[in-house]
């Protein structure tokens, strides 16, 4: 990829992202403390948040008391100046949420699906778009855009097309461009993993996070890398492709073509099969969560295999990332989640064994069932609001940059 220097039309999308980020952070915030967070001066941040103001993205509140002088105005990111929408395809359904831009659900959507092929899934991903938005009165032109979240990897050979935890025929598909035409608004995709650390990162408990580490259990097994506060994508968006580590070799053969492979222990494809294999049939098994409150034995089995092997790999990923916290989440039942957690204490010595620290290696997610739905109504709000360093270079072409180096404001 060429880099050539900035205009100043790049930086003034890079200062106005910095200025939004920072009140959507710390709001209510004053001019002042703005200018003091993002080393902007005065004047700029007064003229981005004129302009940010009259297009309706933050509001100003009330006179802050003060010793002396003037008090200062308090500005905040207005909930209603804008909405996004997410959806979440997975094996089973489709769920749909409209938010706006302080995380509050506005509407929802839930439908069952036998089949998640691009032939069926794209036009109710349509319908659901247009449903949410018809049931709260909104013209599309207040939408920022739409998220898309699908089980990853993405156009990969070997672990696209066969296995439970992808999606069959999606390959050389492109979901963004089809919907975004049929709907008429912008459309990003995203792993799940991803896109529930996303979620995490903006409504959750990694609000107060820069770089962390989200763990997502569900059918399969993947991982979302927020660093610095920006989401690390990888070269192809495959990052985080947590599942496939080889954990025991020569151990259960993996649908990728290993062996071994953590997915094949620690997610609810492998506790069902750790069910079915001590002679229960597929309907007993939907209520993972009753099974282990009332000590299953085959159920806690799986919780101690899951922890003895996640706590191997959690290791590597302390020692190879040096995060703020390990989050755990997804779609495992709250109650399952904790159990885990506690089985996976103590953690094995790595860096992120330190005095001092600010929060707790492992943490469980708080952004509920609708995680990965609020993560996927995020994908528009961060392209919209959260500073990226690219933002400041043009792409001489390629595959899009993923530059993830810490975001400071330049001065216009």
């Amino acid at each position: 990829m060429l880099l050539s220097g900035t205009n100043i039309e790049h930086t003034r999308s890079f200062n106005r992202r910095v200025v939004l980020d920072a009140v959507r952070r710390h709001g209510p915030i004053s001019r002042a403390e703005i200018a003091r967070l993002t080393s902007l001066t005065a004047q700029t941040v007064s003229n981005i948040a004129l302009d940010l103001q009259q297009g309706g993205l933050i509001r100003s509140g009330g006179r802050r008391r003060t010793g002396r002088g003037q008090p200062p105005v308090e500005m905040s990111i207005n909930p209603e100046g804008g909405y996004t929408v997410g959806l979440q395809l997975d094996h089973r359904r489709l769920a749909g949420v409209l938010v706006n831009l302080a995380g509050e659900v506005r509407e929802r959507s839930d439908v069952e699906i036998g089949r998640a092929a691009p032939d069926i899934a794209l036009p109710l991903m349509a319908r659901m778009v247009d449903t949410l938005l018809q049931r709260a009165g909104l013209d599309p032109s207040r939408v920022l855009g739409t998220g898309v979240v699908m089980p990853g990897p993405f156009d990969v050979d070997s672990l696209t097309s066969v296995g439970p935890t992808t999606l069959p025929g999606w390959r050389g598909i492109d979901p963004a461009a089809l919907l975004s035409k049929t709907i008429g608004l912008p459309v990003l995709v995203e792993n799940d993993a991803t896109a529930a650390a996303l979620g995490e990162s903006l409504y959750g408990a990694a609000r107060h996070l820069r770089t962390f580490f989200y763990l997502y259990i569900g059918v399969g097994l993947g991982g979302g890398l927020i660093i610095d506060g920006q989401p690390y994508r990888g070269a192809w968006g495959n990052a985080g492709e947590f599942g496939h580590i080889v954990v025991a070799p020569g151990g259960i053969r993996c649908f990728c073509g290993n062996s071994g492979c953590l997915e094949r222990y620690a997610s609810l494809h492998a506790a069902h099969e750790a069910l079915r294999a001590a002679g229960y049939d597929s309907a007993a098994t939907q209520d993972l969560a009753a099974l282990a409150a009332a000590g299953n034995p085959a159920i806690m089995g799986w919780i101690d295999g899951a922890a003895r092997h996640l706590r191997r790999a959690l290791n590597a990923v302390e020692n190879l990332l040096d995060p703020e916290a390990i989050l755990i989440g997804g779609d495992l039942p709250e109650t399952i989640a904790q159990t885990l957690i506690d089985r996976l204490d103590p953690l094995m010595p790595s860096v992120s064994a330190r005095r001092g620290r600010d929060w707790p290696r492992l943490i469980k997610a708080t952004a509920g069932v609708e995680a990965t739905a609020l993560g996927a109504a995020a994908l528009p709000i961060f392209d919209t609001m959260s500073p990226s360093f690219s933002l400041l270079f043009k792409n001489g072409g390629g595959h899009p940059a993923s530059d993830h180096r810490p975001a400071t404001a330049t001065v216009s």
